[in-house]
């Protein structure tokens, strides 16, 4: 007995040395986050940010000013499309003279109604008596000038009229995430992005969700179609191809909460507590309710290195450094944290992650100690009765 004794002391030393230092046994959701506090940021690779009224307010200026930045950058907006004649196009011209007797008919009368023309590969157009017409490249109004031109001498004072009977040139393309994607002319209202969008059925999903390129000889111009629909249209240039692509953005929650997971973002000013509630909030079983955290990766589209607080920010030694990326720390149980979560706006990509509670990893070490000591105990207890039988 005296050996299943001291086999007893054994197996319960090594249960409890297991459970006190060798936590890495012990289930857990997430990592550790005991040294993730502001000042540690010159011995880890990321800046902690403790989230409070003063902090979320700097942030909050920081972000409008760096929008406010960008949007005159986010897009060239050209000016008016020019609506020009080439090949294929087909014109209607119609020619006036004052008088009757000349070689075409006064306005009383209508006037003289040349007919349907096509420009010809060449670029060109035959008008009765102005004879072959070059319209290439020109716009209505010029083309009257230049024919009224040609017909110099040959007609008394004559007024012509032109217009573009069939658009074959001044068209856009529409494709992509749209309800009926195709080819639309400039000439039937089709003369800004979000025209042309909506000519074509409108896009297939929230704004939020959808991303928008123009492409054109000039480069391509990308945007989000939230930022056009704020304000941000501008006109289209003939040839110009729209395409429309989703752009689902997410957060993901991970740790202690009631439902991790991706987080769909349904708008751009998400906040921090509205995603809490979207994954059911905090569990109150394993919750730590001081160790609300946000990862933020460097590269993140809304990343801005937060200074002109106490407690934002950590200056660069030894010059200009890359940015490093961010985790914003929050203390749940202030009441004051959920008018910062209001506050705190979420950005594609981060993550949320709720730390579990001091007495909940005490919880599990225990229930690791009472299973481990159970199986001895069981074992022990089998090993006896059955040394006992006779």
């Amino acid at each position: 007995m005296k050996g299943v004794g001291g086999r007893r002391k054994l197996w319960l030393c090594l249960a409890l040395g297991l459970a006190l230092t060798g936590c890495d046994m012990v289930p857990a959701s997430g990592p550790e986050m005991n040294g993730v506090v502001p000042g540690n940021s010159h011995v880890l690779p990321f800046d902690v940010v403790d989230l409070n009224v003063e902090t979320v307010a700097v942030l909050r200026q920081q972000q409008l000013a760096t929008a406010a930045a960008m949007a005159p950058k986010a897009v060239a907006r050209p000016g008016p499309p020019r609506i020009t004649a080439a090949s294929g196009d087909v014109l209607r011209v119609r020619i006036f003279e004052p008088y009757d007797g000349s070689i075409y008919a006064p306005l009383q009368k209508g006037g003289s109604e040349v007919g349907l023309l096509r420009v010809s590969e060449r670029g060109t157009i035959t008008v009765p008596y102005a004879g072959t017409v070059s319209v290439t490249g020109l716009d209505l109004q010029a083309i009257e000038v230049r024919i009224v031109a040609q017909l110099t001498g040959k007609a008394f004072q004559p007024q012509v009229v032109v217009e573009l009977a069939a658009d074959r040139s001044n068209t856009v393309l529409v494709s992509g995430d749209v309800r009926a994607p195709g080819r639309y002319s400039m000439l039937e209202g089709t003369r800004t992005v979000l025209d042309a969008i909506n000519r074509a059925g409108g896009a297939a999903k929230p704004p939020i969700h959808e991303e928008v390129v123009v492409k054109r000889r000039g480069g391509d111009i990308r945007m989000a179609m939230s930022d056009l629909m704020s304000g941000g249209d501008f006109a289209l240039q003939r040839d110009d191809t729209v395409i429309v692509s989703p752009a689902v953005k997410f957060i993901t929650a991970l740790g202690a909460v009631n439902k991790s997971g991706n987080v769909e973002l349904p708008r751009s000013d998400m906040s921090l507590l509205e995603a809490l509630g979207d994954v059911g909030g905090l569990t109150d079983q394993r919750a730590n309710k001081t160790g609300v955290y946000i990862f933020r990766p460097a590269d993140s589209p809304a990343f801005t290195t937060p200074t002109g607080a106490p407690g934002l920010g950590v200056p660069a030694t030894g010059g200009a450094s890359a940015p490093k990326p961010l985790i914003y720390r929050l203390d749940f149980s202030l009441p004051v944290s959920v008018f910062v979560a209001q506050q705190f706006v979420m950005q594609p990509r981060d993550v949320v992650y709720v730390s579990n509670a001091p007495l909940y990893e005490a919880d599990k070490v225990l229930t690791v100690v009472n299973r481990m000591f159970n199986l001895f105990y069981l074992g022990s207890v089998t090993r006896t009765t059955i040394v006992a039988t006779p």
